[in-house]
């Protein structure tokens, strides 16, 4: 069994099963998750004992890196092969003073979005917390000793609201103080627009939710996400209006830019309609094409005419930049090009 399957509290009833103190749980859960230790013998402040025992009742398993490509302005996407011999990509995205790790949280992905490359990517399963933390765990070890990541975004391979358990485990590691020991501000997880699904994430964590939205009418949004023929658009915005955040957070929503067909200044004030009475921000993206796609990215100067609109009435909104677009690692782009058995 890998030892990252483990909560702290299994750990402590292992070690107390063993006549070992329960606070060596922590202390090896931090050489795993902070220092990055690959082998029970590097635990130099615990016993021999306890290391040889460590090392017959567990392993700690790694993700194969497979290939590692690093766009021009330094972004760098890897791809990770699953004990299973399936494919997973994760995004390391440095910029503006921060060091962002974007993961996956399925092979592949089932709902279907049209302007997403995952979409396109079959057969489908869930990820384990362990395969979803050991992203995080291979992303780190490629860093210098004094360079951290500082941010995590679930917009990945997959939909992470529709992995929810394993999801919850491994935030749970993430935030944990003997885990990563983020923040939950500094982590955001993306969704389509999984209602009952977003309404437990923020009742049960601190993280930030972005929902992913893209069309102001029912019947765009039916054909670009699927998923909307099972929460329309009234229902979607109904939630988010009444989820359950401090007063000081907001519902991010991410609205990708296809040209002439989300991207109208009619649109635009579409948009600033749904969205009254929501603390909201909204995320420009530019389409980032794909293999295979129809669909073209929107012309930054509209880009910027429909954030101006959205400025004049009230609604926070920012443009996503586009980062690592020459290597497929850009949002929207991760595929895992490769035969999945």
């Amino acid at each position: 069994m890998d030892i990252k399957s483990l909560t702290k509290t299994d750990l402590e009833s292992w070690l107390v099963g063993r006549g070992e103190k329960p606070y060596r749980a922590g202390q090896i859960l931090k050489w795993l998750y902070q220092r990055g230790a690959t082998t029970f013998d590097q635990m130099s402040d615990l016993s021999l004992v306890l290391r040889t025992q460590l090392a017959q009742a567990f392993s700690i398993n790694r993700l194969a890196c497979v290939r590692m490509t690093q766009a021009n302005d330094d972004t760098r996407k890897f791809l990770f092969a699953l004990a299973d011999d399936r494919y997973i990509e994760s995004v390391l995205i440095p910029a503006e003073g921060r060091l962002t790790l974007c993961i996956s949280s399925q092979v592949g992905c089932a709902m279907g979005c049209r302007f997403c490359a995952t979409a396109q990517v079959r057969p489908v399963r869930d990820l384990t917390a362990t395969e979803i933390i050991n992203q995080i765990w291979e992303a780190q070890r490629t860093l210098p000793a004094e360079q951290k990541l500082t941010n995590l975004v679930f917009m990945g391979m997959g939909e992470a609201l529709a992995n929810y358990d394993h999801v919850m485990k491994a935030l749970g590691v993430i935030t944990a103080e003997w885990g990563f020991n983020f923040s939950p501000r500094r982590v955001t997880v993306s969704t389509v627009g999984l209602v009952p699904q977003m309404h437990r994430l923020l009742s049960e964590t601190n993280v930030n939710l972005t929902v992913s939205l893209t069309a102001t009418t029912n019947e765009l949004r039916n054909t670009l996400m699927p998923v909307n023929r099972r929460f329309p658009l009234e229902q979607l915005l109904a939630a988010c209006r009444t989820l359950p955040m401090s007063p000081r957070k907001r519902v991010t929503f991410a609205y990708t830019m296809l040209k002439d067909v989300n991207d109208s200044n009619d649109d635009a004030r579409r948009l600033t309609r749904l969205l009254h009475g929501i603390r909201a921000k909204v995320n420009l993206i530019p389409f980032n094409p794909f293999p295979g796609t129809s669909f073209l990215p929107t012309p930054r100067p509209q880009i910027d005419q429909f954030r101006q609109i959205l400025l004049d009435k009230g609604i926070h909104a920012t443009v996503r930049e586009s980062r690592g677009q020459d290597a497929q690692a850009a949002c929207g782009q991760l595929a895992a090009l490769v035969a999945q058995p």
